[in-house]
């Protein structure tokens, strides 16, 4: 069989995008830079992480995104007193009425669905946290010495409040590095804050139509990573992420004396990966040096820890991965 052409791919890759963004706006009005970096997120194959305030519409959104798939779907609410069993699922006792025999059976918990929604997920402690390690990492569950795979598409949708509203857990870093993006979800302008308030209290729209099965959708993602990304493109990535660390000689004066741990080497893989697919959603069959910066924020912005000198200042994340992208030669 041969493979897809260069036009095939890009007429592809562009229809999805179409048929995703009018399936989505049929319930969510603007955040139209939001939706089009979870596109590439989900084509990319990887978790993203949705930040904002309460009351932004998160949680829609991502089940809108959700309900553009003919995938399953599960929601698991975090909340303080949620178990790692609440998610993975727990081993029951069965008797063989036949036989009188006691048997174990593994009753599987809610993260056996293609596309989770692990809503306000700094809410819960980190026990239960790093408990989607392994899931995330692997696409498997280990429980009572077995392994469970997790049937492909599977994508981790979460959303989190700021830590610094009341009653809020800061993920740790090991499960942040798990998340391919981090984006961020900020208020509306003021034109269509006034069409999402008209259409949300008027009666109930149209409802999104399920557009992708899992085997489309796996398609997307393979042809995503037949893109080709030339070896400058590489280097700039890695030059960018490797400059995050306050420990590389060559990393810029203001990095070394605002950054407390930079990034690792998935950020640089992340910037490449999710590079070719926003060059395919924006009709391109190349990676450039535009698609790393423009992805930079939400690649970098919770793998790039500001010191305490750097808080202290008002010195935010963002702001240092701004400033890098604006110095880092090409």
């Amino acid at each position: 069989m041969s493979l897809p052409t260069e036009s095939e791919i890009l007429g592809k890759v562009q229809s999805a995008r179409e048929r995703i963004f009018t399936e989505i706006r049929k319930v969510v009005i603007g955040q139209d830079e939001v939706i089009d970096q979870l596109i590439t997120g989900l084509l990319a194959k990887g978790h993203c992480l949705l930040t904002g305030v309460p009351g932004l519409g998160k949680t829609l959104l991502v089940k809108t995104v959700a309900d553009s798939f003919s995938l399953t779907f599960k929601r698991i609410q975090f909340t303080p007193d949620l178990m790692p069993a609440d998610i993975f699922g727990t081993e029951i006792v069965e008797e063989d009425k036949a036989t009188g025999q006691r048997i174990f059976r593994f009753v599987k918990g809610p993260i056996f669905a293609n596309l989770v929604l692990a809503d306000e997920i700094n809410r819960t402690p980190p026990k239960t946290q790093a408990a989607l390690l392994e899931s995330m990492e692997e696409r498997q569950v280990t429980a009572g010495g077995q392994t469970y795979p997790l049937a492909p598409p599977f994508f981790v949708l979460a959303t989190q409040n700021p830590i610094e509203l009341e009653g809020t857990y800061p993920l740790p870093e090991a499960q942040l590095d798990r998340f391919l993006l981090n984006i961020v979800m900020d208020y509306l302008p003021e034109k269509d804050e006034v069409a999402m308030v008209a259409a949300t209290t008027a009666p109930p729209g149209e409802k999104p139509q399920k557009v992708f099965s899992p085997e489309e959708v796996q398609e997307l993602q393979a042809l995503v990573r037949q893109v080709p990304v030339s070896q400058h493109v590489v280097e700039y990535a890695v030059k960018l992420v490797r400059a995050t660390r306050p420990d590389n000689t060559q990393a810029p004066e203001f990095v070394r004396k605002q950054v407390k741990w930079g990034a690792g080497s998935r950020a640089s893989q992340a910037l490449v990966l999710a590079g070719k697919a926003r060059a395919l959603l924006n009709g391109r069959y190349t990676v450039a040096v535009e698609d790393v910066k423009a992805l930079a924020p939400p690649v970098l912005r919770h793998r790039v820890i500001p010191n305490f000198q750097a808080e202290a200042e008002g010195v935010r994340t963002d702001d240092i991965v701004r400033k890098l992208c604006e110095e880092m030669r090409e």
